[in-house]
């Protein structure tokens, strides 16, 4: 028999723009520091360009140790890295960046975005990796939304399965840590089960409409901390776009300074001194 998961806290996502970028951010937060191997989630916008813009301010920059996914739900981001990936994805992609031992990179509007404008809303969540993968080779996946399955789910629910397995089908994303991840567009009234989640850490963040689990209603910009279970059962009360996975806890030290995760002060002054040394992602001669 099945133990669901309930609603322990709402952690509103708060607003801490970033110059003309609306961005929200429910962790880490206040009573919140992480959920699990889920590190950092911004959500910018939505909002509308307008013609003529400067577009996103997210200029080159190293990370180490972690792995950054992020979700474009409108407009378009342009990728590349100093391991020589490069990239523009478009509305319903995603991109999955290993940044393991090393990376540079600039995650910008492209030229035309930038010349004609129009809407944008992306999340950017971090999720950890394990000593034994910080310092594994760079990787990058960008997917564009053709690439992602759509599940047609039960009760007027679409599944996103981007990394996982998920009624017989499995995300395009081979997860290096087994990670589950997917967005959900759920009509109002729309319902779902997600089973197999005993001892994961479960991340669940509203990002437009609300639901209800267990009874308990959760509105858009909240993250849904839950109790512990094998299952949770979510209804829309709105129509609704929800970003939702689990992964295997990783129960080692977390020390996160700037861009950087790894699990030691030492780690930290390393990927700073590497980083000032030139040596993150340089492509072999």
């Amino acid at each position: 028999m099945s133990t669901y998961r309930t609603v322990l806290r709402l952690h509103p996502a708060a607003r801490d723009d970033i110059g003309d970028l609306i961005t929200r951010r429910p962790v880490p937060g206040p009573g919140l520091d992480r959920v699990g191997a889920f590190l950092f989630l911004n959500h910018h916008g939505p909002q509308t360009y307008a013609p003529g813009n400067h577009g996103l301010p997210f200029g080159p920059h190293p990370h180490r140790g972690f792995e950054t996914v992020t979700f474009i739900l409108e407009g378009e981001l342009a990728h590349r890295d100093s391991a020589g990936h490069e990239s523009i994805i478009g509305p319903g992609g995603v991109q999955w960046m290993t940044a393991g031992s090393g990376l540079v990179h600039s995650e910008v509007s492209p030229e035309d975005f930038k010349r004609k404008g129009g809407p944008m809303e992306i999340l950017q969540l971090w999720v950890n990796l394990p000593a034994r993968l910080k310092m594994t080779a760079p990787r990058y996946i960008g997917l564009q939304s053709d690439a992602i399955p759509a599940i047609a789910a039960a009760d007027g629910v679409t599944v996103h399965l981007i990394a996982g397995e998920f009624l017989g089908q499995k995300g395009p994303v081979p997860s290096l840590t087994g990670v589950f991840m997917t967005t959900v567009e759920a009509k109002a009234g729309g319902r779902i089960r997600f089973d197999g989640l005993t001892d994961r850490d479960v991340f669940l963040y509203v990002v437009r409409g609300a639901v209800t689990i267990a009874g308990k209603s959760a509105p858009a910009w909240h993250l849904v901390e839950l109790s512990g279970g094998d299952a949770v059962y979510i209804e829309a009360t709105e129509d609704s776009i929800l970003l939702f996975g689990h992964a295997a806890p990783i129960a080692e030290p977390v020390v996160a300074y700037g861009p950087f995760v790894m699990n030691t002060e030492d780690e930290i002054r390393q990927a700073y001194a590497d980083y000032r040394a030139g040596k993150f992602g340089v492509p072999a001669a």
